[in-house]
Formats: structure tokens, sequence, C-alpha cells
């Protein structure tokens, strides 16, 4: 398959807003994940349905301490984080110098949204 260019900041809020097909989708957040550019790629992972992948990126985000990749994620998902999520996401924030992150973590887990 010919590896998907990444589109320019209008032309993905276009495809975004269209339906595409799965492979359309999957191609392109292919193509952003390989940038490292995981935020980016949520949206086209949802159209394509990857839970699986959708997953994979959820477990990343919590392993990095990345309070932004999660939040974008679940809401892919619509799956809210849970208190053991913030917990373990706050605990690797920390190991990874990510304060801020870090701190919404902690105050997330404290407002026990199970």
């Amino acid at each position: 398959m010919a590896s998907a260019k990444i589109p320019g900041p209008l032309e993905r809020r276009h495809l975004v807003e269209k339906e595409l097909p799965p492979a359309q989708a999957l191609a392109i957040a292919e193509a952003y994940l390989e940038q490292d550019r995981c935020v980016e790629a949520v949206d086209f992972l949802a159209l394509a349905e990857a839970t699986d992948r959708l997953a994979l990126l959820r477990r990343r985000a919590i392993e990095q301490g990345d309070a932004f990749l999660l939040r974008a994620v679940t809401v892919a998902e619509e799956r809210p984080p849970t208190r053991d999520d913030w917990q373990r996401l706050a605990e690797a924030a920390d190991a990874h110098g990510l304060e801020r992150y870090a701190v919404e973590a902690r105050r997330q887990a404290d407002r026990g949204d199970d």
C-alpha cells in the first residue's frame, strides 16, 4: 500500500469532518504515527474504528505520563480514564519529569471519576 501523506491543517480538518473509508483513515493515521504525531493520529484512528490501535495509544499515554494524549484517546474511545489510569499516569509523569501532567493526573485521580 502506498504511504499516505500527512494533510495540511485545513485539509486535515476537512478530512476529519467527512466520512472517510476506514482504509484511508487508517493510512493517514499511520502516516502521523510514523512521525510520532500521536495526538493528530487519534481522530483518524477513530474514523477507521481502529480500537486496538487506540488502546495501544491509551497504554502509551499512561506509560509516558502524557495526560494530553490520554484525554484525546479517551474522547475518541468514548471511555473516560479511570482513577487507576490517572494514578498510573501521575507516577509515569513524575518519572519522566512531566510535573504539570503529574499534578493534573493526581487532581483527576482525587476526583474519583471511576
